[in-house]
């Protein structure tokens, strides 16, 4: 575990976590909303209305496409994105769940600003 100091505040990046869609293999769900790119994709496909998909959300978040691809197949499989197929494109789209969490992570954004 690394800690880095981030506009003043302390951030933890769990390096030593590889993150897998398959749940079975983390070791406590709630690490990936401590991290900061998974938490800025939640509030940023909360915030947002329009049609999302990977480029567009890895471009927000300043990640690359494949980074931004396998956070959100580990979201998938935590229930809180889906996956709609229109065209070519994939758009994804926060489940009920998946809204609750980022309403929370913004709130935790709120009380240490």
């Amino acid at each position: 575990m690394n800690i880095y100091v981030s506009k003043g505040l302390y951030t933890i990046y769990f390096h030593d976590i590889y993150f897998k869609p398959n749940t079975s293999k983390m070791k406590d769900n709630s690490d990936i909303f401590f991290r900061r790119k998974p938490a800025l994709m939640l509030v940023s496909l909360k915030k947002n209305t329009r049609m999302r998909y990977g480029s567009i959300l890895a471009k927000e978040v300043d990640c690359t496409y494949s980074h931004a691809v396998k956070i959100l197949q580990t979201l998938e499989a935590l229930g809180l994105v889906v996956f709609e197929k229109r065209g070519r494109i994939k758009v994804i789209q926060l489940t009920k769940k998946g809204k609750d969490v980022a309403e929370a992570i913004e709130n935790i954004q709120k009380l240490v600003r």
